[in-house]
């Protein structure tokens, strides 16, 4: 065996050196096919978003590699002196954007940030409150699918049928009734703002812990275009890349020192070994991010912007569930015009607009097919677009359901390449990653 050193680098000058295209083609082929796709396309999923150069540089970062298990100054492993310097900042900057005592950054996902607070403060069996996932709740808030709902006991809550908003007065009863340990104010499919100051009289009236899942609406909550959930709710946790525009990842905040052990031990070592340090990193750029002026114009443009493609929408012939939307997001419900949501996503994506099919409150269509569609201007509001672009998707989306509704699930071809040039123009005056 040859021990010459530089025999040995030799055969390591392909790892140093390949880039992606040459190391893995098909990978790097799928990348690009896919930032073409983001350039190309109008995103209007709710819970996406276009994230910066400098989140992206962070994500891809040499933090790759390193193994962080435990918290700052306090790691199982060696090495870890920047580890710390790169949490400890996310840390303190999360607690500056949302105005809270303590957080915890490590949490891979939404889903795992939802567990964490069940598995750290709550007991197998365990009632819990959370918004219908039928009337715009999350998985993780007691679907019987979801962990959630298979291993605690979940009770809803939903919305009015009159007016699709939440009612209030029907939570408060539930909760007297049930007593849960735990209520859940939040969701992924609602318009409207959350009344935290009637949550946190209920839950003081049955004696539970408040949680707020802001996970849609956070970067609206950092940029002041919507009431915060502090200090009325006991803990609060969001993902980090909707409304945020940070890197995908969850973050758990609080103000109560009680909370701060079994909260931090239920996500390491309850859920979690290492961090994704690399992550951890692009949250910490995320958040000094939307700790700026311009951050706050952002999150109020995003309102603004949805309420123009809500009325845009509403002028062209389709119904906005609950009549508008306070926020960065809205259902549309397609039942008037025979189209279903799985149709709708399907037309829309031929045309260039991007977005999910959803069910809308007391949706008699499965999951898989739904009655609606569901949009936000996060993303679009990112790549540059105000009102006046937003009424104009408005109208591109009321052309391709209107084709829909006239010739099936195929939909009008020419109504469809029409719209697609439509698109395109939009996204050639307002690029994405236009250097790359």
């Amino acid at each position: 065996m040859s021990t010459n050193p530089s025999e040995v680098a030799g055969s390591m000058d392909g790892f140093w050196h390949d880039d992606l295209a040459t190391a893995d083609p098909e990978i790097a082929a799928a990348i690009a096919n896919e930032l073409k796709r983001q350039q190309d396309k109008i995103e209007l999923i709710a819970s996406e978003n276009i994230a910066s150069k400098a989140v992206l540089e962070a994500t891809g970062s040499v933090f790759t590699n390193k193994y962080a298990e435990g918290y700052p100054g306090k790691r199982y492993y060696g090495g870890c002196d920047y580890a710390d310097v790169v949490e400890t900042l996310a840390i303190e900057r999360a607690k500056q954007l949302f105005g809270c005592n303590f957080a915890d950054v490590q949490p891979n996902s939404g889903s795992q940030m939802n567990q964490a607070v069940f598995l750290g403060l709550l007991q197998p069996g365990d009632t819990f409150m959370g918004l219908d996932l039928n009337s715009g709740g999350h998985l993780t808030h007691g679907s019987p699918v979801n962990m959630s709902g298979k291993w605690f006991n979940p009770v809803s809550y939903g919305v009015r049928q009159d007016d699709e908003r939440i009612d209030m007065e029907a939570v408060a009863a539930t909760a007297r009734e049930h007593k849960p340990k735990l209520i859940i104010c939040g969701g992924t499919a609602y318009s409207r703002v959350w009344d935290f100051e009637a949550f946190r009289a209920i839950a003081d009236e049955v004696g539970a812990i408040l949680l707020c899942d802001m996970s849609h609406i956070s970067g609206l909550v950092a940029g002041g275009a919507h009431p915060s959930p502090f200090p009325l709710c006991d803990i609060v946790t969001t993902t980090t890349h909707k409304s945020l525009r940070g890197p995908r990842s969850g973050v758990i905040l609080w103000n109560d020192e009680k909370f701060t052990k079994p909260l931090n031990m239920a996500v390491f070592p309850g859920l979690q070994g290492g961090p994704l340090m690399h992550v951890v990193a692009a949250k910490a750029v995320a958040f000094k991010e939307a700790l700026s002026p311009e951050f706050k114009t952002y999150a109020h443009r995003v309102v603004e912007n949805a309420r123009a493609l809500a009325a845009s929408l509403e002028e062209n012939g389709l119904r906005i569930v609950s009549g508008g939307t306070d926020n960065h997001s809205m259902l549309v419900d397609l039942t008037a015009k025979d189209v279903t949501g799985k149709a709708a996503e399907a037309g829309l994506d031929r045309a260039w607009l991007t977005c999910n099919k959803n069910g809308i409150p007391f949706d008699t269509r499965s999951p898989f097919v739904t009655s609606g569609v569901r949009l936000g201007t996060p993303a679009g509001t990112t790549r540059g677009f105000g009102p006046t672009e937003f009424r104009k998707i408005g109208e591109l989306i009321a052309k391709v359901v209107d084709g829909l509704s006239k010739n099936g699930p195929e939909g009008d071809a020419q109504i469809e390449e029409h719209v697609r040039a439509e698109v395109s123009d939009l996204c050639a005056n307002y690029p994405v990653y236009p250097h790359e």
